[in-house]
């Protein structure tokens, strides 16, 4: 098939270990243009914010094929970015400006295809997909994947509350007319998980797929164990934003159940945030001072060989759409603990893994102890467990097969050439 001239929107877009990077979102945006501009001539649409960043990756590297709008809104209103409601609202408004520089670039060029690549939430509009006539392809996003309600009184009040108003307003915007024409569009549409599957209504069905919003790459698939930090220790290993979403208490809570009956073992959580004060106390609480260690953010190629470097991965997040390092986890060849919830319960089987049935605080801690301990006293477990997540990563997660993948999915829309 001949190179085709696709427009993506990539909100975010950040290669990893550059300033501005924040996350999921700037490697699913960055990867999946080189992905695309593998096979096709790629213009993307981007914060300007990204730009130093883009352009320091792209000087001496330059990728066949890709060029880089950038789209700003003035600069007062970058105080939106700092608060993730605000954010929301800023991401709305940028997504129109961004509308009439596609249409111009649309008239300039002729676009075969458009893609919505980044924060292609389950419920979110997209303007350019409802309005520009040419194909639509969307995701893969999120967003419908909910904290199990017997795990809600781990937040507080106000955090139960929060997450009422997320449900409320997602429903609201699902239901917007803009969001509904756009879906109604869509040539395709990816969603990373099976809540957000389960919430398209069955008349797109045909159209869905589930795709991964997570990746590796052969140099994660390369890393290997060093030597232990705490060698005789059974080092179980966790990661992430320093916030009650991800679940930390709960893997603090198990731990020590754990490591009561186990005292050789040590907990690292590597990542900060504003959780931190709170695990503290609770670490304090729990008498784990000496066995439970918080490092703070580190960077990605620090936190793989601490990875690699561990025996297990507990990840017990409450509301993970993606759920980034557990498969970061699988490349490393180490088995995961997890909730059979979002993002972490699709991608980890019982090949390489233990995912727990999210009940009660109560029963979900003895569970996620009882996972450890099951690791614990069976190496070979341990080792068969960490091979097949290796494996699973390299065939399922490998951002080159991620991408033949995507390549499979824009080929019939571009051979048809139907328009929209």
């Amino acid at each position: 098939m001949p190179r085709g001239r696709i427009l993506t929107c990539v909100f975010a877009c950040c290669p990893p270990g550059l300033p501005g990077f924040k996350g999921g979102e700037d490697v699913l945006g960055w990867n999946l243009l080189l992905q695309v501009s593998r096979h096709h001539d790629v213009w993307a649409m981007t914060h300007t914010e990204n730009r130093a960043s883009i352009e320091e990756i792209l000087t001496g590297n330059e990728v066949p094929g890709l060029q880089i709008e950038y789209v700003s809104l003035p600069s007062w209103m970058k105080r939106f970015l700092n608060f993730q409601g605000s954010h929301q609202f800023y991401y709305y408004l940028w997504q129109i400006k961004a509308y009439f520089v596609a249409r111009r670039l649309n008239k300039e060029i002729g676009f075969d295809l458009f893609h919505h690549i980044t924060y292609a939430n389950d419920w979110m509009v997209s303007f350019i997909g409802a309005l520009l006539p040419i194909p639509y392809v969307r995701g893969p996003g999120g967003g419908a994947h909910r904290t199990p309600k017997p795990l809600l009184q781990e937040y507080s009040r106000s955090g139960r509350f929060w997450e009422k108003i997320r449900s409320v307003g997602q429903w609201f915007f699902r239901h917007d007319p803009l969001f509904l024409k756009g879906q109604q569009r869509s040539r395709a549409i990816m969603v990373c998980n099976r809540d957000s599957l389960s919430i398209i209504p069955k008349k797109w069905s045909h159209k869905t797929y589930l795709f991964p919003v997570s990746g590796v790459t052969t140099e994660d698939l390369e890393v290997s164990a060093q030597a232990k930090e705490n060698a005789g220790n059974f080092n179980v290993f966790s990661a992430g934003s320093l916030l009650r979403i991800k679940g930390f208490g709960l893997a603090i809570k198990s731990f020590k159940q754990f490591s009561d009956k186990h005292p050789d073992s040590k907990l690292t959580i590597a990542g900060g945030g504003p959780e931190e004060p709170n695990l503290r106390s609770l670490i304090s609480e729990s008498h784990l001072e000496d066995k439970v260690q918080l490092l703070g953010a580190i960077p990605r190629s620090d936190l793989m060989d601490r990875m690699a470097s561990s025996d297990v991965l507990l990840f017990p997040s409450l509301r993970d759409g993606g759920g980034t390092v557990v498969i970061e986890a699988m490349s490393a060849a180490r088995p995961v603990v997890c909730l059979d919830a979002g993002g972490p319960g699709l991608h980890i089987t019982e090949s390489c893994g233990i995912k727990i049935d999210p009940q009660s605080p109560t029963k979900t801690v003895a569970g996620l102890a009882a996972a450890l301990e099951r690791l614990y006293l069976d190496d070979g477990l341990r080792q068969r467990m960490g091979a097949a997540g290796r494996e699973r990563a390299r065939e399922s997660y490998h951002w080159d097969k991620l991408g033949d993948r995507l390549m499979e999915i824009y080929a019939p829309i571009l051979s048809s050439k139907t328009g929209a």
